[in-house]
């Protein structure tokens, strides 16, 4: 059986917005990386690089810290939390490998990516081992509830990518449309990793509800601040680069934005550069300075902040505690990652 790569733990890696939500879970989490890496293994030497190249390339590892902090923040007192958190990472991870095959993409968090060094069919194939790996976890749980929950999310985050495939390229995309599409392919697992937090710990409905509002409203706070990071020079400081929804042509709220308030010529800039995908030298920069000139940027960030606000709300059903102040600045990270 092959070994794989021990997974990153130190606490710098921690975003330092996140090291409070961090302390809380540590524990748990450490546990919840021994099940990732145990369920990692296979005889087929090539799953487990894989598998490790991209889990142990880092990230935040929100969304697990979520699932522990949800049941921790409902006075849960048992370990189911920590299989259904390393579940929740497993469906994310997949989904990452898949989608920078769908991508085209070379570099992930300032690393090449899976499919650059593995090849698209592996990525993909692998992708499907850790779905598969994650409805084990599912059902190993025993509960019919959290398979419902964790399934219906992959089959909502499946259908948002495939509404993002269809919008791509498509200029006259609505707002509306646009949220129906990351609030599927990523809010919809911010939810499911937050409602099973409280689900295993038998909280009262109306807590679980809370919790999913939480993580629903979190996630697509997280998704526009990513979406308008495309196209600004932080995205450099956060392993990324800039631009790679541009030039793809996928068409997110900044573009949205700048579509709408621009005058016809601008529009047909917007046209030529994503519909027709003919992208010259210096398109980039202009469409930077087309949305910074539509305010598109900003408000972009200002609708994260709506959603951000919502999320807060949703805690205020619980009492007063760290953990809850911790999950606080979960959501002003999520915004302050734009600054």
């Amino acid at each position: 059986m092959s070994n794989v790569i021990p997974l990153k733990s130190d606490k710098a890696s921690v975003p330092n917005g996140l090291a409070a939500l961090n302390a809380h879970v540590e524990k748990g989490m450490a546990e919840v990386n021994a099940v990732i890496i145990d369920k990692m293994q296979s005889d087929v030497a090539l799953i487990p690089q894989l598998a490790s190249h991209i889990i142990a390339a880092g990230g935040k590892r929100l969304r697990p810290m979520l699932t522990l902090s949800a049941a921790q923040l409902c006075n849960y007192r048992g370990n189911r939390h920590v299989a259904l958190a390393a579940c929740v990472e497993f469906i994310h991870t997949a989904t990452l490998l898949h989608d920078d095959v769908v991508d085209e993409s070379d570099l992930r968090r300032g690393n090449a990516t899976a499919n650059a060094v593995f090849g698209n069919q592996a990525s993909v194939l692998v992708g499907d081992f850790l779905f598969s790996r994650a409805f084990e976890l599912m059902v190993a749980d025993g509960s019919l509830e959290v398979l419902a929950i964790l399934s219906r999310a992959s089959a909502v985050i499946a259908e948002g990518e495939v509404m993002q495939l269809i919008t791509t390229n498509d200029t006259e995309t609505t707002e509306d449309a646009y949220l129906d599409v990351i609030s599927s392919k990523t809010a919809a697992l911010f939810a499911a990793a937050c409602r099973v937090g409280g689900v295993v710990a038998e909280a009262p409905r109306p807590e679980i509800e809370a919790l999913d509002s939480y993580g629903r409203n979190l996630g697509v706070a997280f998704q526009l601040v990513d979406d308008a990071l495309d196209y600004s020079s932080r995205e450099a400081t956060l392993g990324k680069s800039i631009g790679d929804d541009f030039k793809e042509g996928k068409i997110t709220l900044p573009i949205v934005l700048a579509f709408r308030r621009g005058s016809e010529d601008e529009r047909n800039f917007w046209r030529r550069c994503l519909e027709d995908l003919d992208q010259r030298d210096g398109d980039l920069e202009v469409a930077i300075e087309l949305m910074e000139r539509h305010r598109a940027l900003d408000d972009t960030i200002e609708r994260a902040r709506h959603y951000g606000a919502k999320a807060r709300d949703a805690l205020e059903l619980f009492p007063d505690s760290d953990l809850k102040t911790a999950l606080n600045e979960a959501v002003a990270f999520t915004i302050e990652r734009a600054y």
